[in-house]
């Protein structure tokens, strides 16, 4: 009689510091990128439109920054998920694998308002929605660059504190 014995993968955690690293990084990012967004990019985009996805009547810079900060914040969290439970946690964990993976999420994060915040803006009633997509020369080449700016400190800091 044999008996068959079946080797499953490890059950990947993610640890507080990743988590964090998730949050800091993001905040970090979001401060760098919305400086970029108030005072490069030509749409009032913190004072007007970020507070707009939450039927908040701008300017509302304040409301515009805490906003985005959040959002920064999620998508930090979103990170070190995707790399965390994903076939990239390795190139993640090096510094500069980290910077390669940064550069292509904030790629991936430009989707959002190119694709994303035109539609969410349409359908909360926001006068000022873009079209959909966003696509518009430099804005969306700056958004781009704001994004990977934010990008960057995220993955960054996810390689300097993983718990292995």
């Amino acid at each position: 009689m044999t008996t068959k014995t079946e080797a499953r993968p490890a059950l990947r955690t993610v640890h507080g510091g990743e988590w964090i690293s998730g949050i800091v990084g993001g905040l970090i990012g979001s401060v760098l990128f919305g400086l970029v967004m108030q005072f490069v990019m030509p749409q009032p985009v913190l004072e007007m439109a970020i507070p707009a996805m939450y039927g908040i009547q701008g300017p509302a810079l304040l409301a515009g920054w805490l906003l985005h900060l959040f959002h920064g914040i999620v998508l930090g969290v979103v990170y070190v998920a995707l790399v965390q439970f994903g076939p990239l946690r390795e190139t993640a964990g090096r510094i500069g694998g980290s910077i390669g993976l940064g550069v292509g999420y904030g790629i991936v994060t430009t989707a959002l308002p190119v694709f994303v915040m035109p539609l969410w803006l349409s359908a909360v009633g926001f006068a000022g929605a873009p079209p959909f997509p966003n696509i518009a020369i430099p804005g969306t080449v700056v958004s781009l660059l704001g994004h990977v700016v934010y990008a960057v400190p995220v993955a960054v800091g996810y390689a300097l504190f993983r718990s292995d």
